[in-house]
């Protein structure tokens, strides 16, 4: 798992058929990171950090679904706790 910034969001005119309805979002890897796509479990919107998690695991938020993924957004870190 790492942090990321949602700096924008993916658009699909054709998809696999377990990712109807869900988000597709571009993350930047913090601080310098590249940016990848991750499916969104947890409604976050663009300019939120969150923690991605990658690999097999990506699609355990999903399940009993399998959804075919890479990466997946699964916290949106608060700003104000500390």
């Amino acid at each position: 798992m790492y942090l990321g910034k949602v700096v924008g969001n993916v658009v699909c005119s054709v998809q696999d058929e377990s990712l109807t309805g869900r988000s597709l979002l571009l993350v930047q890897r913090l601080p310098n990171g590249p940016v990848v796509v991750a499916i969104d479990a947890v409604g976050a919107g663009i300019g939120e950090t969150v923690y991605i998690c990658r690999g097999k695991e990506a699609s355990f938020p999903f399940l009993p679904t399998e959804v075919p993924t890479e990466t997946s957004i699964v916290a949106i870190v608060d700003p104000s706790s500390k």
